[in-house]
């Protein structure tokens, strides 16, 4: 056990993510956020669902990550003839050892990329979230354990695209975190032919200048101290009544699960120590409602109809709820 104390350890998790946001900025323009909810995950256990137009550089993020946490990093592009066995692996006669063994797929890495979730067909996705929730495979009959510490990004597009499964609800609510992605702004856009026109924005300029900064060891210590961060009783009081506000609210078919509440504690929690901090404050928690909740609502048919948005409805909620 380390004798550093709390404190130290905390600053040296914001120390470090400000290296790997830093760092990140080199390559990817805008999106912050993203890298900001992909590290929160990371160290509270959780994975992230993105929903997005193609061509804002989630594949490019995902990389530069996986890179500088040293993980293991494979893609998966969904289709309709992905099969459960396509990612999860499948079992082999070896006729030389004269035995079945096992052919990994890319559900063994530590940084898995699913790209077009909703593309998979629903028994592939099950079989897919199934390994996200428990960690682990059975792959005939057989029982293996996925990589530790194990991550998955998962993306979709709109649900009115053409080709798509759209997850639902208790799949979604498997994932810790969902972010939207748009396109960028005008300013932003011009910084992206600026650096097109230099010549830095081919992801193989940076591959190898690139170097780890943190290893999968250290993201397991990071996750431990994190879960030694001071959460008041009045901050707990929030999350729950944030979440209690989903189930109540006229604009609100299905509100949010216990789930909700876990990930406000953890992803609360994890944020604390990116900003240097050993305890948790409702800006915190005011900060991930949207990442936290806008998956895992569902509007009424209604509401749907007259344009109102699951994220009005969350900063409505914001604003009625009284913060401690």
């Amino acid at each position: 056990m380390s004798n550093e104390t709390l404190t130290e350890r905390i600053q040296q998790i914001a120390n470090a993510y400000e290296e790997i946001r830093l760092t990140a900025q080199q390559v990817v323009v805008a999106n912050q956020h993203l890298i900001e909810e992909i590290f929160i995950s990371m160290i509270s256990g959780g994975h992230l669902l993105i929903e997005g137009v193609p061509g804002t550089a989630k594949t490019t993020v995902c990389k530069i990550i996986a890179r500088l946490i040293d993980y293991e990093f494979r893609r998966v592009q969904g289709a309709v003839d992905i099969q459960p066995a396509d990612i999860i692996g499948v079992r082999i006669y070896d006729r030389e050892k004269n035995e079945f063994v096992l052919q990994k797929g890319p559900i063994f890495a530590n940084f898995l990329m699913v790209d077009e979730i909703n593309r998979l067909t629903p028994r592939t996705q099950s079989a897919l979230l199934e390994a996200m929730s428990e960690h682990q495979v059975t792959i005939d009959g057989i029982t293996h354990p996925l990589a530790d510490p194990y991550f998955v990004i998962a993306t979709q597009n709109p649900f009115n695209a053409e080709g798509t499964f759209p997850l639902i609800e208790a799949q979604r609510d498997r994932f810790m975190f969902s972010s939207t992605l748009t396109h960028l702004d005008g300013e932003n856009e011009l910084e992206i032919l600026r650096r097109e026109r230099a010549g830095e924005l081919d992801w193989r300029v940076y591959r190898d200048r690139i170097t780890p900064i943190i290893g999968p060891a250290d993201v397991k210590a990071m996750a431990a101290a994190v879960r030694e961060i001071r959460v008041d009783e009045a901050v707990l009081a929030y999350m729950r009544d944030l979440v209690l506000a989903t189930r109540s609210h006229g604009d609100i078919r299905l509100g949010a699960s216990s789930r909700a509440s876990i990930a406000f504690l953890r992803g609360s929690m994890a944020r604390a120590a990116l900003y240097g901090r050993t305890y948790v404050i409702p800006d915190d928690v005011r900060s991930l409602a949207i990442p936290v909740l806008a998956h895992r609502l569902s509007l009424t048919r209604e509401a749907t109809i007259t344009g109102i948005t699951t994220e009005s409805v969350i900063n409505e909620i914001l604003d009625t709820v009284e913060v401690p």
